[in-house]
């Protein structure tokens, strides 16, 4: 195989916006890694069992959701409304102000600390409600149109090993900081929150093009227009609804610091290791996509993908060897990536610059859902079925349901090449589906 392929990074601007989107990356997993072990810990300390500790893990994905769900039609608008760039600065502040009062959590008593981070969670989710929309509209305008699929893998790559580094940052700063005055989990948002300020003076230097002005400034008149976009281009619908009911599924992150503990006993650094696998299988397929982007049968590969990810997930639940559940959430994270390629792609072609702000929101909301509220549905599940229940039962849904979106879209599942999607940014999407090259 060739190698990969990094020629968007020449332009300047969006090898700025990789970096930014790499640092801020290790931030959040960071942040997210610890939250789920401080909980998961307070929780069990305090004496909750296995099943009730596992159900505040969701929880927090559903104090995360709620908020975010509110907030991001408002967010979408604001990116095609407003300065992407000053957006994305404002979110990377915010992140800083909530990580200092997470590290401030370790000096509470259990009760009083899972109560602390629960809002902390609340305003996380509300802050990350406008970050997403702003930087994927950003990106688009970074690089020319042709290059935009290789970009969109390169980014990926930077989240991708982001990912992988940020939990075994995560769960080696937890275990260094466990019996000291600050606490593991002091040391480790504090370390979250250097990596964010360092996105902060990344962004700064970003110097994006124009944006297209919004044909109505109003800003309940352009939530109305995005949601109505999305629903009328079956490329989009169907791609990020797919997403959503997969992950929804299929989602066993928030269930990993129960597996680290009660299930391999592995503790915060097999939890750490956990995390980045999913993360270490998405950037092996990134470094092959740069190298050999897809050019055929894009749709067909997506609906594999999904099918992967759920069988991978179902190994996954049925694990008790930590080298398999490792294996597991290895090929998880290589199954999503290529979903996540195809998808994102699709909709960045399939979406005018415009609107790119609005239906970014929403694209958010389905992928929050999935995340989220997928934890918040792992958490109930494993509440009356069991943790490995709770996994097992997802990764079979999520093979239906790729089958089933098969039948529901049927041009998504005709996509050959990403070209065909911006025949649905330029026409009717009725007139649109009939372009589409045959599979």
């Amino acid at each position: 195989m060739r190698l990969p392929s990094f020629a968007p990074l020449r332009h300047r601007n969006f090898a700025l916006y990789w970096t930014m989107r790499a640092v801020s990356t290790l931030g959040f997993q960071i942040q997210a890694t610890t939250i789920g072990w401080q909980v998961y810990e307070l929780a069990r300390d305090s004496g909750r069992s296995v099943a009730d500790s596992a159900f505040l893990l969701g929880l927090v994905g559903l104090a995360q959701f709620l908020p975010l769900l509110l907030l991001s039609p408002f967010g979408g608008q604001a990116a095609d409304r407003w300065n992407r760039k000053r957006i994305l600065q404002a979110y990377q502040a915010a992140k800083i102000v909530t990580l200092l009062a997470l590290a401030a959590t370790s000096a509470l008593a259990s009760d009083a600390a899972l109560i602390a981070v629960f809002c902390a969670a609340v305003v996380s989710g509300a802050v990350n409600a406008f970050a997403p929309s702003a930087s994927q509209a950003l990106l688009p305008g970074l690089v020319p149109r042709e290059e935009l699929p290789q970009a969109v893998a390169i980014s990926s790559l930077a989240f991708s090993t982001a990912s992988i580094v940020g939990p075994s940052l995560a769960g080696a700063a937890i275990a260094l900081g466990e019996g000291t005055t600050f606490g593991g989990a002091t040391i480790a948002y504090g370390l979250a929150g250097a990596f964010f300020i360092l996105g902060f003076c990344v962004c700064a230097l970003i110097r994006p093009p124009p944006q297209e002005p919004p044909a109505n400034s109003n800003a309940l008149v352009m939530i109305r227009e995005g949601f109505v976009y999305v629903w009328r281009n079956k490329i989009v619908l169907g791609a990020i609804s797919l997403d959503l009911v997969a992950v929804l599924l299929a989602g066993a992150t928030a269930l990993l610091p129960v597996y680290a503990r009660d299930i391999l006993h592995v503790g915060p650094e097999g939890l750490g290791i956990m995390r980045a696998a999913g993360s270490a299988g998405a950037a092996l397929v990134a470094v092959i996509l740069a190298a050999a982007p897809l050019q055929r049968r894009v749709g067909p590969w997506m609906f594999a993908a999904v099918g992967v990810f759920g069988l991978a997930t179902l190994l996954f639940g049925l694990s008790t060897v930590f080298w398999l559940s490792v294996v597991a959430l290895f090929l998880i994270g290589a199954s999503d990536m290529v979903s996540v390629y195809v998808r994102s792609s699709l909709i960045q072609l399939a979406t005018p610059d415009a609107m790119r702000g609005r239906v970014a929101s929403t694209s958010f909301i389905f992928i929050s859902a999935s995340n989220e509220l997928g934890e918040f549905q792992s958490g109930v599940a494993a509440r009356f079925l069991g943790p490995v229940g709770a996994v097992v039962l997802g990764g079979i849904g999520a093979v239906i349901c790729s089958g089933l979106w098969i039948k529901i879209f049927p041009q998504l599942w005709r996509m050959d090449s990403f070209e065909d999607a911006l025949a649905f940014a330029e026409t009717p999407p009725r007139a649109a589906a009939q372009t589409a090259s045959p599979a």
